[in-house]
């Protein structure tokens, strides 16, 4: 935290404009040396910038944000110079020729920013998942999470759990002072539970979020030759998968990555199901049915009109069938028809994996988005269980409140023992 930290902020070169950010003790410094005189707080000021002995690198906007309102809660500059690679590389050098600057690690300006109060462990995130979102989906659900709302929900929690753990504890060493009210142990029980209730319900919803992040995965299944290689292609629209009249050329999983409708889709193309085949084409199929059977959906894909087969129903993920060759071998059917000379079927295909994305994945933009998450939330969950519970000591209940509340606290990055106490004697006036 004493070094100036300094990087390049505004993506790959060149550019029309490269953003260089700095934070740190030393950016007062670092402007004065580059561009003679602070700029005003917060305002763009256009400025010569200079290098060594005062040789002219760029023309550039330069701004300040003195501490503690900026993104780290340090002084921070940004120079905003032409980007050309010579000109961003000419500027890098000379600020690490300054004593106390250095090049940024990755991620740096946000531990900063998390280590000065600026930001708590769930806004990292949504910032991190912002800036890689694919779909509209994963965006509103980043800027949820990057704006706060997962924080204000959890800060919300613990403010709760310490309240009832004062009560609690109160109610344990200070039994005969009349701050303390009666019946303590119904009232928190009953709080407890409310309180667990609401998490359940963010950790159901979660596991929505943890698939908008991660994408709906759809995993294509059939028999070898099916057409489902050259489905895959159709519906990427690109040659993604070797497609030829040969049993058993898709050996491994393929993925593609889809954006419909505004959700993430993972389609999976799979080794055709068959028996026999060699030791490789064996271990593709295992690994197609593995994958099966964790995924979202599973596509069946046959040229045959009929029900997919038991080992495919028995998965365990819902099915959908569909009747491939549509050109070669029409069908009278009502299931799903496609072929890939026919656009028109390919699109109503990708339209009915859209509305099955979007059924399973729509709504408001769930907190929970993350495997970290979902765990801190499900410790806090499990050590509320079994409170309430009839001849429950209340030093236990004491000891799970407390560990809930530091399951919070482990999910937002901000743990405090001491708000207990602060609680404790702000509420009941003990002592006075």
């Amino acid at each position: 935290m004493s070094d100036t930290i300094f990087a390049l902020s505004s993506g790959i070169l060149p550019s029309g404009v490269a953003v260089i950010r700095v934070s740190g003790p030393k950016v007062r410094f670092a402007l004065e040396m580059t561009v003679g005189r602070l700029p005003a707080p917060r305002t763009a000021a256009l400025r010569t910038i200079s290098g060594a002995d005062g040789e002219v690198i760029d023309r550039g906007l330069v701004l300040f944000f003195p501490a503690p309102n900026s993104f780290t809660g340090e002084d921070v500059a940004e120079f905003h110079l032409h980007g050309g690679r010579a000109v961003v590389a000419a500027f890098v050098a000379f600020l690490g020729g300054l004593p106390g600057l250095r090049l940024a690690e990755a991620g740096e300006f946000t531990r900063r920013a998390f280590d000065n109060g600026r930001l708590d462990l769930t806004e990292a995130e949504g910032l991190a998942d912002l800036i890689v979102a694919d779909t509209e989906a994963q965006r509103r659900q980043a800027v949820r999470l990057a704006g706060g709302a997962f924080r204000k929900k959890a800060e919300d929690w613990r403010r709760r759990l310490v309240d009832l753990r004062a009560h609690v504890e109160a109610d344990l060493d200070f039994s005969d002072e009349d701050d303390v009210p009666d019946d303590v142990s119904g009232a928190v029980s009953r709080d407890a539970v409310a309180l667990r209730i609401e998490m359940e319900r963010e950790l159901l919803a979660g596991q929505r979020g943890e698939r908008i992040r991660d994408g709906f995965e759809v995993v294509v299944l059939g028999p070898p030759n099916a057409g489902k290689s050259s489905l895959v292609n159709a519906l990427a629209e690109r040659e993604v998968a070797i497609v030829t009249d040969i049993p058993g050329t898709t050996r491994d999983l393929v993925e593609v990555h889809l954006d419909l409708g505004g959700y993430a889709v993972t389609l999976v193309d799979t080794a055709g199901l068959r028996d026999g085949g060699d030791v490789i084409e064996a271990e593709g199929m295992r690994r197609g049915r593995a994958r099966a059977a964790a995924a979202d959906l599973i596509l069946w894909l046959d040229d045959r009109a009929g029900v997919p087969p038991r080992e495919v129903m028995t998965l365990g993920g819902p099915v959908l069938s569909v009747h491939t060759k549509g050109d070669l071998h029409p069908s009278n059917s009502e299931g799903l028809m496609v072929s890939i000379y026919d656009r028109a079927s390919v699109d109503r295909l990708l339209h009915c994996l859209s509305q099955e994305a979007g059924s399973r994945l729509g709504g408001e933009a769930p907190l929970v988005s993350r495997a970290r998450q979902r765990q801190c939330l499900e410790q806090a969950v499990d050590a509320l269980a079994g409170i309430g519970a009839p001849g429950l000591p209340a030093e236990i209940v004491a000891d799970r409140l407390r560990q809930a509340g530091d399951a919070l606290g482990r999910l937002t990055g901000r743990i405090d023992v001491e708000e207990v106490l602060g609680a404790i004697f702000s509420t009941f006036c003990i002592g006075k």
